[in-house]
């Protein structure tokens, strides 16, 4: 194949890059110095068959990825963790023999572990980045772990690119940084040279990279699974948890202020909602289908990087999980939980998808690592909490032994020799005939990389594609080189000829870039799918979400009595902010405590605001800079904002008092906190960042 400019060779049957070495370019080699011929496809059976053992290339380079780091996680380091339960709310077991779906109103234990991806322990709650959604259900035969993502598909499509996609996304080699952050050049270099990442770029540029809370997001297999009945029969599914609060983001301004304000923004939210009796709640639904759909499916099932849309498949609801218990022990439970994805019980089972093959490996040999040994599942948080039986013995830290002079099988000591295998109860897999050559590939069927990126961004409403074209500008102009601006836009210009104009405009592109070759023709005429937008589906109640009241001597107590008692009826909840932190003192002499001194609660901590002050505690707050942030803040964010009318020099000397919008609320009785706190269902008025944006103003 020929050479592009960048010293490629794309794209491959599936539309892979390789880059070649030629001149002075070294040749890729294993740690042990064997050239290797393809480092963008694993070993398979065939071009859509499972992965092989034999790929020593694969496992060298993932058994040294994961060893890189110890003892915080590689990717997945900053995390938070909760226990609960998950309830079937109907009998799935023609589907499935696995115990949770066996019994409606069957009750299973859970620790859910959320996460960011690229972050070390130490970095915030809000970057811009993929959100972990890990599970690990105690079931009756075992545990499962269902280790997803807020977002339905990946970066990549191989596991072998794994280590290369969070090298580039991590600090650079040289220099130690950027922290938590995508936007520099190593990330955009790799991601402008795999176009398999086209799809999941349109996503993490959307507002699902920076939810509001752990509460109000997504999650999802990514992969897809096997169901497999009693009888030994199997089907496709992919799964999917729904939040009961609905979904909901933040702008990159004001995340960027929240990791300033409380860096553990999102922790410490879960931890208040649960502590607070406010268990978050999420609905377990699944995609289930058979060959022939996956045959007449525009797309590969296998592909991690594509979705089968709600309205192909919708999604089945089957049960609940509720999270209703904080951990006791950070370290011992939240940090030292081991996710692998291959711990399914029976009833579930693994695809051909390389992706997910290569994690199954991936996994078991990082918590090796990390964890210190082999006895890993001998910590509480990772043991069954069913009996255990096997003739594994000793190693580092090991808690259990089997007992009695039998430690192996066959054996022939009777009753007391040990435990025995069970063709009824054991796992059975999936009987699949496979048939193929022995070759490092790639499917042909894998190789459309922008049709579902399109798909993606036409589906959302134009305020969430107007916030994915200013990510991709802020992210891009990090970037210092022009080339891979460049490339970016060439991507852009198969996915949405707008978007790349927004993004080639934003960046000050004096001309378009060419648009790049696919490795398939775009189909343009996939249907919009309502259910891939945030703003799409909403939710019209403000329930588990935070009002922050700003106060002053002298406040009107009528009016407080009557807004908070109308935000406590509609499930929400309320924080003081007050010049000193000892509180106020309200218009009837009562004292009222505050939450938070105006320099440490800022606006963006709350998802509405109220200015409740005295004409001489708005006098006061007027000359406060961090007084008239919390205001122009709030509007700027497009919050809903309610007023006294003794606030209104406060507003004008915060510069919003001529742009008062029906965002506003004039609190003159109190009947007004009532309408007030129902508007507030909406949660963002969003017409309003087209007037105080600039790049809004550059789309009039």
């Amino acid at each position: 194949m020929a050479e592009d400019i960048y010293g490629t060779r794309n794209p491959g049957a599936g539309g892979e890059t390789h880059q070649t070495a030629s001149g002075d370019t070294p040749v890729l080699t294993t740690q042990q110095g064997i050239p290797v011929a393809d480092d963008q496809n694993s070993l398979k059976v065939g071009p859509r068959g499972p992965t092989l053992l034999d790929d020593f290339h694969l496992r060298e380079k993932l058994f040294h990825f994961d060893h890189e780091r110890i003892p915080e996680r590689v990717v997945h380091a900053r995390g938070f963790g909760v226990h609960g339960y998950f309830e079937a709310t109907e009998s799935l077991s023609d589907l499935t023999r696995a115990d949770p779906f066996q019994t409606a109103g069957q009750r299973t234990p859970v620790f859910v572990r959320f996460s960011t991806v690229a972050g070390a322990k130490g970095s915030p709650d809000l970057p811009r980045d993929v959100r972990g959604f890990a599970v690990k259900f105690y079931t009756q035969e075992g545990n499962w772990d269902l280790v997803g993502n807020n977002i339905p598909v990946f970066f990549i499509q191989d596991a072998i690119k794994f280590p290369d996609l969070i090298h580039a996304a991590k600090p650079a080699p040289d220099r130690g940084f950027p922290q938590a952050q995508t936007a520099h050049d190593n990330f955009w270099d790799f991601i402008t040279l795999s176009p398999e990442s086209m799809h999941m770029i349109m996503w993490a540029m959307s507002d699902r990279a920076i939810p509001r809370s752990l509460r109000f997001m997504e999650g999802f297999g990514v992969h897809t699974f096997r169901f497999i009945n009693a009888e030994g029969k199997s089907s496709f599914v992919k799964f999917h948890w729904k939040p009961k609060l609905g979904l909901q983001s933040v702008l990159w301004n004001e995340a960027l202020k929240i990791n300033g304000a409380d860096p553990d923004f999102h922790r410490r939210d879960l931890w208040d909602a649960v502590d607070s009796g406010q268990p978050p709640e999420w609905e377990l639904g699944v995609q289930v289908f058979d060959e022939a759909f996956a045959d007449e499916f525009e797309f590969d099932i296998l592909d991690p990087t594509k979705i089968i849309p709600e309205e192909r498949i919708p999604v089945r609801i089957i049960g609940r999980m509720v999270l209703d218990n904080n951990v006791q022990n950070f370290f011992a439970e939240t940090e030292q939980v081991a996710f692998c994805t291959q711990n399914v019980v029976p009833g579930i089972g693994f695809t051909n998808d390389p992706l997910l093959q290569g994690r199954n490996f991936s996994y078991l040999d990082t918590q090796l690592k990390r964890l210190g040994g082999p006895n890993f599942t001998h910590i509480p948080v990772n043991a069954p909490r069913c009996p255990v039986h096997n003739f594994q013995q000793d190693g580092h830290m090991a808690m259990r032994n089997p007992v009695g002079r039998a430690n192996y099988e066959p054996n022939s000591w009777g009753a007391q020799g040990g435990p025995r295998e069970s063709p009824e109860r054991g796992y059975p897999h999936a009987a699949v005939a496979e048939s193929g050559e022995t070759r490092q590939i790639r499917a042909e069927t894998f190789a459309d990389h922008y049709s579902q990126a399109r798909q993606f961004f036409v589906s959302q409403t134009p305020i969430e594609q107007k916030h994915m074209g200013d990510a991709l500008v802020f992210e891009l102009s990090k970037v210092e080189r022009l080339d891979i601006r460049e490339r970016m836009v060439g991507h852009l210009r198969n996915i949405d000829q707008g978007l790349a104009k927004t993004v080639a405009t934003g960046l000050g592109l004096t001309s378009m870039p060419t648009a790049l070759q696919p490795a398939r023709p775009v189909i343009t005429d996939l249907p919009p799918s309502d259910a891939l937008s945030m703003l799409k589906r909403p939710l019209p109640r403000f329930e588990g979400r935070k009002f922050g009241l700003l106060m002053s001597d002298g406040a009107d107590a009528a009016l407080f009595k009557a807004l908070t008692e109308a935000i406590k009826a509609e499930g929400a909840i309320f924080e003081v902010i007050a010049p000193h932190i000892g509180g106020v003192t309200l218009s009837d002499g009562v004292a009222q405590p505050a939450g938070q001194k105006i320099d440490g609660g800022p606006s963006v901590l709350y998802d509405a605001v109220a200015i409740l002050v005295s004409e001489e505690g708005a006098a006061m707050l007027s000359k406060d800079k961090t007084a008239k942030d919390f205001v122009n803040d709030a509007f700027a964010h497009c919050k809903f904002i309610a007023h006294t009318a003794s606030a209104a020099v406060l507003l004008e000397k915060a510069g919003v008092a001529e742009d008062m919008d029906e965002g506003f609320f004039a609190l003159a009785a109190p009947g007004d906190a009532q309408t007030f706190v129902e508007a507030c269902r909406a949660i963002r008025l969003w017409a309003r960042e087209m007037t105080v944006d600039l790049d809004a103003a550059a789309l009039k």
